[in-house]
């Protein structure tokens, strides 16, 4: 089997110049990389309690899901505005060029629960920091976050770490 860095593909200039985008379609396509990959995510909470796994919109769902199903516990989704069916509650956060909105549904957790938030890739940090802040603000508890890719040069994961959140990544990519 390749490396789960092999099966990643690096776009260059998308979505705009001077980005390498890294897409992780290509693994989930490889059923050896994605079962790898879903297990070595797993992995270090495996013997903690998990209530339930939040998976952040899109690619966390995919991610998020399988985990949830290795765990042995609930799945929460993370989504953008306007795109939960039921009442919400939500979390602003910054953009390169202004502000988005995601939202859980308001009883989405019970307080006391403990959370694993996933996404497939942790970049600056603010849509993981706004998934965190959700899950705090319902009354759960951080167990940790799960990525396949960690862009370290742009502080995502130090920026969890200064929430006391704990970040387990795959796989880093130097640069943007």
């Amino acid at each position: 089997m390749n490396s789960l860095k092999d099966l990643i593909r690096t776009i260059p200039d998308y979505p705009k110049r001077g980005i390498m985008f890294r897409d992780v379609t290509t693994l989930l396509g490889d059923a050896q990389g994605f079962k790898a990959a879903i297990a070595q995510m797993a992995e270090p909470y495996r013997t903690q309690p998990i209530d339930a796994v939040a998976g952040i919109e899109a690619r966390g769902f995919i991610l998020g899901g399988a985990i949830a199903d290795r765990l042995g516990c609930g799945f929460i989704p993370i989504r953008k505005k306007g795109k939960l069916p039921w009442k919400t509650i939500g979390q602003e956060y910054s953009l390169e060029y202004g502000v988005d909105v995601i939202e859980i549904h308001e009883d989405a957790l019970a307080p006391g629960q403990r959370i694993l938030i996933v996404d497939d890739l942790i970049a600056t940090g603010g849509t993981a920091e706004a998934a965190a802040k959700l899950i705090r603000r319902s009354g759960g508890t951080i167990v940790g976050a799960t990525f396949i890719i960690d862009l370290p040069d742009l502080g995502g994961s130090k920026l969890l770490k200064s929430h006391d959140i704990a970040c387990h990544s795959l796989v880093a990519f130097e640069g943007h």
